[in-house]
């Protein structure tokens, strides 16, 4: 299973093709790679088809419409091939059409990447992995985590204030004018709330006697295991083999050179 995975290995597996991907623009390698993942999510993770669909669809049209821009104002290096549209500035050649699918496969694999870290990663075990294995300090890793738990409690109040106001008769403003009044309406009280929290947060950590020592016994002991690297090797290793597919095929292109 993913959640079982070191996350700092996990994150490095995903960092390193999505860095990769970026200097593609054929469409034989985004296109497979994106297949590859789309199998290692459903087959090796426990995520719900259903709501995994529903965050994907609605990034599909953004990806559409990166394509599509890439596609009428792509660099004079990628528009070539036969021009089938032009208007104005607006020119659309085989190259272009090939270059904005490539575009938009990318995205579709940097957004899938991102779903897959975000739904097989506990963000406590991140934080401790990043202590582990990247040696961050024990300061900033936990002040992220603070942070990240205070997250749903602005939410929450931020719903009660809106309510609030709805009893007082104070309702929504428009306007430019109206919206900044409204924001230092919710932004006042929040803030003096977070800076409440906080205080309360670190006193609580002072009593248990954190004081940021790298010296000090962790609830969650993170190592870097065989399913680890096995891991990182077949999410690497898949697209250095998709990638010298398309190259034997012809289609492999890095930038604007073909190889």
């Amino acid at each position: 299973m993913l959640k079982a995975i070191n996350p700092t290995v996990k994150f490095i597996a995903i960092l390193v093709p999505g860095v990769l991907l970026s200097f593609v623009y054929d469409v034989f390698t985004p296109l497979v790679y994106l297949i590859f993942l789309i199998v290692v999510t459903f087959t090796f993770s426990d995520i719900s088809y259903k709501k995994w669909i529903r965050l994907f669809v609605p990034f599909m049209l953004f990806a559409l419409g990166f394509g599509w821009t890439a596609a009428l104002y792509t660099n004079e290096s990628f528009a070539g091939g036969t021009i089938l549209f032009e208007f104005w500035v607006m020119k659309l050649t085989v190259g272009g059409i090939q270059t904005g699918i490539s575009i938009s496969l990318r995205s579709l694999c940097f957004f899938a990447m991102s779903l897959l870290f975000i739904f097989t990663t506990d963000t406590t075990k991140f934080m401790i992995s990043l202590i582990h294995q990247c040696k961050v300090p024990p300061k900033i890793a936990y002040g992220i985590i603070a942070g990240y738990r205070f997250l749903p409690v602005f939410r929450h109040e931020l719903q009660i204030l809106r309510k609030a106001h709805q009893i007082r008769g104070m309702n929504r403003l428009k306007g430019i004018k109206g919206k900044i009044k409204q924001f230092q309406r919710y932004s006042i009280p929040l803030l003096a709330n977070g800076i409440r929290k906080a205080e309360r947060v670190a006193i609580a950590m002072e009593s248990k006697g954190f004081t940021g020592d790298w010296k000090r016994t962790y609830y969650y002991q993170m190592t870097v295991l065989k399913r680890d690297w096995l891991f990182l090797t077949m999410m690497v290793g898949m697209f250095f083999i998709i990638a010298l597919l398309a190259y034997q095929f012809g289609y492999l292109q890095i930038f604007s050179r073909k190889l």
